[in-house]
Order: structure tokens, then sequence, then C-alpha cells
């Protein structure tokens, strides 16, 4: 490194960073599976963000995070602090789709990618179902007219 008063050169050492073997627990539909990953120790993660989970011993997942466990369940903590990460795939998710045809509703369950984006008034057909969408509802968030598969809880139709 030059210093920039006396332009001398020094050498410096680079601090090595600390990774830390994380466990993730990883739900994917009705499904948890375990996966071992290495962080950097000094890293924050928080409730909400996406982590990519790159397990050696199993596959590659996209995620997003559920819940931290460090002593207790927190919203935001350093890799360093966390016993346990709880997290859902987001790659590919389940929709879950309620379609009202002929005075009953009928429920669908497909699997889609996670960022295949959805909107009320968008026609669709799945198993056999020809609908419009009608609503859509987000988790924890309420209603809205547009979003992507990952994270909505229900899309409502109503056939054609």
């Amino acid at each position: 490194m030059r210093c920039v008063d006396c332009e001398t050169v020094h050498s410096v050492q680079k601090e090595r960073e600390r990774l830390v073997n994380l466990k993730v627990i990883v739900s994917k539909d009705e499904q948890s599976m375990p996966y071992f990953i290495n962080l950097p120790a000094k890293e924050m993660l928080r409730v909400g963000d996406e982590l990519l989970v790159d397990d050696a011993s199993a596959d590659v997942v996209m995620t997003q995070i559920a819940s931290l466990e460090t002593d207790r369940r927190v919203n935001c903590a350093p890799v360093e602090a966390v016993k346990t990460v709880w997290a859902r795939a987001t790659d590919e998710v389940p929709l879950k789709i309620s379609v009202f045809r002929n005075g009953r509703s009928h429920s669908l369950k497909i699997t889609v990618q996670g960022d295949e984006t959805l909107e009320m008034g968008e026609v669709r057909t799945v198993e056999g179902f020809k609908f419009r969408i009608v609503k859509i509802k987000l988790r924890g968030e309420g209603f809205v007219d547009r979003a992507e598969a990952k994270d909505i809880v229900r899309v409502w139709g109503r056939e054609l």
C-alpha cells in the first residue's frame, strides 16, 4: 500500500474472513430438508432476505429466510450468532388456486417457478379449467393486483 503523504510502499496483511458452517432448514411444499452452507461470520442475515443454499452434498436451492434462530427467534442477526436458519424454497413453489365454477369452488394446486408473475385479469388454463384471475392474496400483506408466485398464498379465479 502506498502512503499518499510520503509515497513510501508498506506491506499490508489482508485480514482473512472467517467462515461459519451454518445449518439451514429448507421447506419445500410439505417437506423440510437440512442443508449446511458456509457464510462469512460478520454477514448480516434478515428475515425476508433471499439466500442461495449451495450444499455440496445436496441441490442448490434459492430460498427466502423465514426465521432466524439464535438463543431465541430474531428478525436480524450476524451469521456467527445464528444457530439455525429456517427458510422456504422459492425457485419452484406450490401455487394454490380456487376456481369458481357452476356455483362451486374447485381447489387446485400446481407447481410454478417462484419468479413467475401473476396478474389480476389474466386468463389461465389449469387442469382443464380456463379462468380469469379475480383475486391474489400475498403472505401476510393482504391482496394485490400483481405478484410473483413465491409471494402468493392463493389465487382466486372465475371460470370462463
